[in-house]
């Protein structure tokens, strides 16, 4: 492959290697992309509000692909450029449906962020899957009385990938369903909407082809986006399916993965 002109990764399990930081290795090549004028696109399963943190890490603050690719932010701005968000009729029936498929799950909205509203509301028996997680807990009723641009299920101790099976016999007609941790998690957004979706637009708003992005990443929610992108490249602790239909397959995220790679053309 010719030099890419964008560069898109996953965050966790990807970018950041151990202790949840950028290495020395990673952050030398980025700052030669840097200066080579090829953008980072960071495309994630975390909220705005939990990007800008890895933005300073890396020392780079350009567009994001939030929330499995419902979110279109600009971190240099603080502005939400595109958003895709499940409407509160669809949000009720498929809170409704999500007990049925997955007995016992706790649930949770994650809401597009704007003045006055609470960001990640949850219901009281929800138990995240990340440590010290910002949350507003609410009567479950109260979790559709707004639109949501991601809802999650959890139930600690179960399988991922079972919990998304059930959930995609249960609810696959009404959105996308994928998971970006293994520890009984899984993530609804508008049926169609991955980071697929959210990085050709962020390439439209760079005037950048599909055949001109690398794209790195770890879990089922990256798969979208490694078969969208020119070069798909999985980390060494990736998903089996990402390992299956990756274009490359590189060093683990804390063996300086993404850097092994990029090293080719910066």
């Amino acid at each position: 492959m010719r030099p890419p002109r964008l560069v898109a990764s996953d965050v966790d399990g990807t970018l950041l290697g151990p202790s949840d930081r950028p290495g020395p290795r990673l952050l030398a090549v980025l700052d030669r992309m840097r200066a080579a004028e090829v953008p980072l696109v960071l495309a994630t399963g975390r909220p705005p509000r939990w990007i800008l943190p890895v933005c300073d890490a890396i020392g780079q603050r350009g567009l994001c692909v939030a929330a499995n690719g419902a979110i279109l932010w600009d971190a240099a701005t603080d502005r939400v450029l595109e958003a895709a968000e499940i409407g509160v009729d669809v949000l009720a029936e498929v809170l409704e449906r999500l007990r049925v498929a997955l007995p016992g799950a706790g649930l949770a909205v994650e809401r597009v962020p704007r003045p006055g509203v609470a960001e990640f509301c949850c219901e009281p028996d929800f138990e995240h899957a990340w440590p010290n997680a910002d949350h507003v807990v609410v009567p479950l009723a109260e979790l559709a009385a707004l639109p949501a641009m991601k809802v999650l299920a959890r139930r600690r101790g179960s399988s991922s990938d079972a919990m998304a099976a059930a959930v995609r016999e249960g609810l696959g007609e009404l959105v996308d369903v994928t998971f970006s941790a293994s520890g009984g998690l899984v993530e609804c957004s508008v049926r169609g909407v991955t980071k697929a979706h959210g990085l050709a637009q962020a390439a439209a708003h760079l005037g950048v082809d599909a055949d001109e992005v690398v794209a790195f990443g770890d879990m089922p929610n990256d798969l979208a986006m490694l078969r969208w992108a020119g070069h798909g490249v999985a980390m060494g602790n990736a998903h089996p399916e990402l390992h299956a239909a990756a274009d490359e397959i590189t060093a683990r995220h804390d063996e300086d993965g993404v850097a092994l790679v990029l090293e080719r053309w910066f």
